[in-house]
């Protein structure tokens, strides 16, 4: 017998749905940033919205949130996988080149805007402790709001996009000895700080270690076994089990769980799976940023706003324009254009998400009294809604339009390594030629690309090869690309021509088909097993086929005249000219019209295929040895 259900139980879940998949599309379909479609229903729906009406109008509690403090908890993975996601597509040796703008720029910017912010809460009251926390506190910006502002906007490659990335990945840094700081002083009440109180940051040092050494042993051999299974199932448990534990793991050595994610996505940014994780990872970030949103919106206390309005529009306002001023001189003195440093400036100079768990602390630990901790927050989340219109309006200063939202995706340009901080790595960023498969075909290929010095990257879905072929030092990635948004974070968008040199059949036309849908321009080369299947592939928007028999009977040709005497220049004339009468046939209309009577596209042109389908992205098959 089943369980009984009970509809209340999900009323908040359905209520976040109802706004990912209403209000969202709606906010997009008017070039409206969706990050102002989830703040702007988290207000509505929370208890300072329409919850505060349910008294006089009972029937609006069924369209209320009841546990916001259930939400907030869950919404926290949604800063999480975000951080695992800028690791992901970093490096340890990116970050190394970052070092001046992060450690340098990050770091000059945490410590004066933290500092000038603590010396106006002591003008006005604080004690040093207490101020110490506050300005810490509103001292960090929101990578969870600004980082998808400029995905959407197309401007994380920009000059600007790059400070701005480096600043708050110093943020997120700093975020765990701030709150070690936080509990010190607490714990201590008003005694001296001793040498002990060292100690306290000791589990933290001690556990990031752990994390980066489990990470090097366990996680590409883990990444290994499973996608050995060729289940897209088991893949996904396992890259969802390496941001949580990594996040729980870096949770319970007192770092911030961003952090741990952070890590283990630099970690696994060196190996073949990251393409393929980065896939799977997306659609759970998107949902649980989304939910991070709308639990910002239900936290802005709209009472407390309405009986103090002046104070806490006067915050807001003095937060924005202290630390926006901050990064504009920051950005200056580290060699930013007046434009680009104008833009940081904008976008950085609002509240972020770790501002109400650094006063939440301080609350909690006595440094900071609860009512000026309540007000701050109320502050800097009302700074916050602020974002998406500084944003739109630093796009412009920064001298390009903001186009429409397209949400996460975008197509970067190649990229200085010393300066680019979320570009597609130096394999897939630099490619002028994918290869899609490389078994025999597939390394002939790369062979003859190096000969002409052609910057190449190659994919494969069998995960010993990946592993074998990349000892050699082949730029190859494991995953499946038959699928849109692999190719793409592949760097596809940026490439000059696609090479496909797959023997499964179905498998080469469903990758010419998504390619050609994502690139119209794209060259494409494709290796066919006969001249009907090549047919095939120029319906659906080869370049060139080329099928196997032909070209095999061409060589043999060719072989064979030499051999018994004939001149060597007629002799390749005479090929090239019965190539390019095959290339005609096969091209001829009334060939294209028979083809497609009858034929059907593969799913992958328009939806991915499932991950055990015999379409599959980058299978050699029998071609691998």
């Amino acid at each position: 017998m089943a369980a009984e259900v009970s509809p209340g139980e999900y009323k908040d879940v359905l209520l976040f749905l109802a706004t990912a998949g209403i209000v969202v599309p709606l906010f997009r379909r008017w070039n409206i940033s969706p990050i102002l479609g989830f703040l702007g229903a988290g207000v509505v729906l929370g208890p300072f919205g329409l919850g505060a009406l349910t008294d006089r109008l009972p029937w609006l509690a069924a369209v209320t949130v009841d546990n916001p403090k259930d939400i907030a908890q869950l919404a926290e993975f949604g800063v999480v996988f975000l951080l695992f996601m800028i690791g992901l597509e970093l490096s340890w040796e990116r970050l190394r080149l970052m070092r001046r703008m992060v450690f340098g720029m990050g770091a000059l910017q945490v410590a004066a805007s933290g500092g000038a912010i603590a010396a106006v809460a002591m003008m006005l009251g604080q004690s040093a402790p207490a101020a110490a926390a506050i300005g810490a506190a509103l001292a960090l910006s929101s990578t969870a709001v600004v980082m998808p502002l400029l995905a959407e906007r197309n401007r994380q490659h920009s000059q600007a996009g790059r400070a701005i990335f480096s600043v708050l990945l110093f943020q997120d840094l700093a975020v765990a000895p701030i709150l070690i700081t936080l509990a010190v002083l607490g714990s201590r009440g008003e005694g001296d700080f001793s040498a002990r109180d060292l100690l306290a940051f000791a589990p933290a040092m001690l556990g990031l270690l752990a994390l980066v050494v489990i990470g090097r042993l366990v996680l590409r051999p883990m990444l290994r076994s499973v996608a050995r299974a060729k289940s897209e199932e088991m893949f996904m448990a396992a890259s969802l089990l390496v941001v949580i534990g990594a996040g729980l793991l870096a949770a319970l050595s007192g770092l911030s769980m961003a952090l741990g994610a952070f890590v283990a996505g630099l970690l696994l940014a060196e190996t073949e799976y990251r393409h393929e994780v980065e896939r799977t990872i997306e659609p759970f970030k998107g949902l649980l940023l989304g939910l991070f949103f709308v639990s910002i919106g239900i936290d802005l206390d709209l009472t407390r706003l309405f009986a103090h309005p002046g104070p806490i529009i006067g915050m807001a306002l003095g937060l924005m324009a202290l630390t926006g001023g901050v990064v504009f001189g920051l950005g200056l003195a580290f060699g930013l254009k007046r434009r680009a440093a104008l833009e940081s400036a904008l976008l950085l100079a609002a509240g972020g998400e770790f501002a109400f768990v650094i006063l939440d602390s301080a609350m909690k630990a006595g440094v900071v009294g609860p009512e000026i901790g309540k007000t701050l927050l109320v502050a800097s989340t009302l700074s916050m809604f602020a974002i998406p219109f500084l944003a739109g309006f630093g796009a412009r200063v920064g001298g390009r339009s903001t186009g429409p939202v397209t949400g996460m995706s975008e197509a970067p340009p190649q990229l200085d390594p010393g300066n680019a901080p979320v570009a597609r790595p130096e394999e897939a960023g630099s490619a002028d030629v994918m290869v899609i498969g490389y078994g025999r075909v597939g390394r002939l290929v790369g062979d003859m690309l190096n000969r002409h010095e052609l910057p190449w990257l190659a994919i494969e879905w069998d995960s010993r090869l990946v592993e074998r072929e990349r000892k050699s030092g082949a730029r190859l990635f494991f995953g499946d690309a038959s699928r849109p948004d692999f190719l793409r974070r592949c760097g596809l968008e940026t490439a000059r021509a696609l090479v496909v040199t797959m023997d499964d059949p179905e498998g080469a036309e469903a990758v010419v088909a998504t390619a050609r849908e994502i690139k119209p321009g794209l060259t494409i080369v494709a290796r066919a097993r006969d001249a009907r299947h090549a047919r095939r592939l120029y319906d659906l928007g080869a370049t060139d086929a080329v099928p196997e028999t032909i070209e095999a009977s061409l060589q043999l040709s060719e072989a064979v005249l030499v051999d018994i005497g004939i001149p060597m220049g007629l002799v390749i004339a005479s090929i090239h000219e019965r190539r390019d009468e095959f290339r005609k046939e096969l091209n001829r209309p009334d060939a294209l019209a028979g083809r497609r009577k009858g034929f059907r596209k593969p799913a992958a042109a328009g939806a991915s295929p499932t991950f055990l389908s015999p379409v599959r992205g980058a299978k050699s098959d029998n071609d691998k040895n």
